[in-house]
C-alpha cells in the first residue's frame, strides 16, 4: 500500500486518500597594408542603430552597456599588461576563463555529481511508487491513463523534494552556459567594434590602427581575415576534440544526449567557415577561449582537483581519468578496424 512509502514522505502521500470518481490530476572596414576585406556586415557602423534595417538588432548589440563595458576590460588589460593586442587579448582570455568560468564549471560538476548519486535513491522510490501505484489502480478501478499520471505527479513531487533536501537542482548546473555564453558574445562584439573602428569607448578610437599592427606570426594585422585558414581550422579542430572527450566519457548516452552531441559537433564544423569572416582579433579570441575550455575540461577531471573544490566522489569517478580517456580514444578512433 501507498502507506508504507508514506512512512518516508509523510508530507505527500497523505494527499492520496483518493476518492472512487478518481483523483483530481495535474495535466512541460580599414585601410591601410593589403589584406583581405572585411564582409559588409563587419563594416557596417552605428549609424543604423534604430533605423529598422537588417543590421539594426546588431548594431544596438555593439552600442549596448554590456559591450561597452567589454571594451573597457580589454582596454583596461592592454594598458595594465603594455603587451601587443595578441598578447593582451590572450591574457585577457586567459583571466576570464580562470577568475569566472574556471570556478562556475567546477559549481557546474559539484551540482551534477549530487544530481547522480541521487539516482539510486530516485529509482528506489521508483520502484515502489509504481507498485503502489498499481496497487491503488487495480483496487479503484483507474484506467492506464490516470494510473500513470498519478505516478508522475507523485514522482515529480519525490523528485523535488530530494533536490531540495540536497540543494542540488539541475537547473543550478546552467549557471555556466547563461554567464559564459553572454560573456563570449560581447567581448566578441568589443573585438569586432575595435577591428572596425566602430568603439563607443572615449579611449579606443586609436585602437583599429594599434591592432592593424598588433598580430604575430602568420596573423600580423587583427583587423584583416586569416587567409590562411589556419585560426579557423585550429578552432574547429579544438571544438570537435572538447566534444569527443565529452562523448567518450558517457557510457550509454541517451537518444537525447547522442543528438545534442551530433549537434555540436555540426555547430563545432560551421565555425570554421564562419570564423574565416571576421577580423583575426576575434578568431583570435575564439582559439583561445576554446584551448582554455579543453584544458579546464581536462582540469576538472583530475582527481585531486575535483577534491579541491569538494566535489562529491560519484560512481562515474575514475583514478586514473587520463588514462582511461586515452584508451577510449585509442580504441575508437585508431585500434578499430
Amino acid at each position: 500500500m501507498l502507506c508504507r512509502l508514506g512512512c518516508r514522505w509523510p508530507r505527500l502521500l497523505p494527499a492520496l486518500q483518493l476518492q472512487a470518481g478518481g483523483p483530481l490530476l495535474a495535466p512541460v572596414p580599414t585601410s591601410g597594408a593589403k589584406r583581405p576585406a572585411l564582409p559588409v556586415w563587419a563594416v557596417a557602423t552605428v549609424s543604423t542603430v534604430g533605423s529598422g534595417g537588417a543590421g539594426g538588432w546588431y548594431e544596438a548589440l555593439a552600442a549596448s552597456a554590456p559591450v561597452r563595458g567589454a571594451e573597457e576590460v580589454l582596454l583596461g588589460a592592454h594598458a595594465a599588461t603594455g603587451l601587443p593586442w595578441w598578447g593582451s587579448i590572450l591574457l585577457t582570455t586567459v583571466a576570464l576563463r580562470v577568475v569566472v568560468t574556471l570556478p562556475l564549471a567546477a559549481y557546474q560538476h559539484y551540482i551534477l555529481s549530487k544530481v547522480e548519486n541521487l539516482q539510486p535513491e530516485i529509482k528506489n522510490i521508483a520502484r515502489h511508487l509504481n507498485q503502489e501505484v498499481a496497487v491503488r489502480a487495480h483496487q479503484l478501478g483507474w484506467s492506464k491513463r490516470v494510473a500513470r499520471l498519478t505516478y508522475l505527479k507523485y514522482m515529480r513531487r519525490f523528485v523535488s523534494e530530494l533536490y531540495v533536501r540536497d540543494n542540488c537542482h539541475p537547473f543550478k548546473a546552467t549557471v555556466l552556459f547563461w554567464i559564459q555564453l553572454p560573456m563570449w558574445i560581447f567581448i566578441s562584439v568589443a573585438l569586432r567594434n575595435f577591428s572596425t573602428g566602430a568603439t563607443h569607448s572615449e579611449a579606443g578610437f586609436s585602437v583599429q590602427e594599434q591592432l592593424a599592427t598588433g598580430g604575430v606570426l602568420w596573423f600580423p594585422d587583427l583587423t584583416a581575415l586569416d587567409s590562411t585558414w589556419i585560426l579557423p581550422v585550429s578552432i574547429g579542430v579544438i571544438n570537435l576534440l572538447i566534444v569527443e572527450i565529452f562523448a567518450l566519457q558517457k557510457i550509454g548516452m541517451s537518444h537525447f544526449q547522442t543528438y545534442i552531441t551530433y549537434f555540436v559537433r555540426a555547430v563545432s564544423v560551421l565555425m570554421i567557415p564562419i570564423a574565416a569572416t571576421v577580423p583575426s582579433s576575434i578568431v583570435l579570441y575564439w582559439l583561445c577561449s576554446s584551448i582554455m575550455g579543453l584544458f579546464q575540461n581536462l582540469l576538472l577531471r583530475s582527481p585531486g582537483f575535483r577534491q579541491l573544490c569538494r566535489i562529491p566522489l560519484t560512481k562515474s569517478n575514475s583514478d586514473t581519468p587520463y588514462k582511461d580517456l586515452f584508451a577510449a580514444f585509442y580504441s575508437k578512433f585508431i585500434s578499430r578496424k
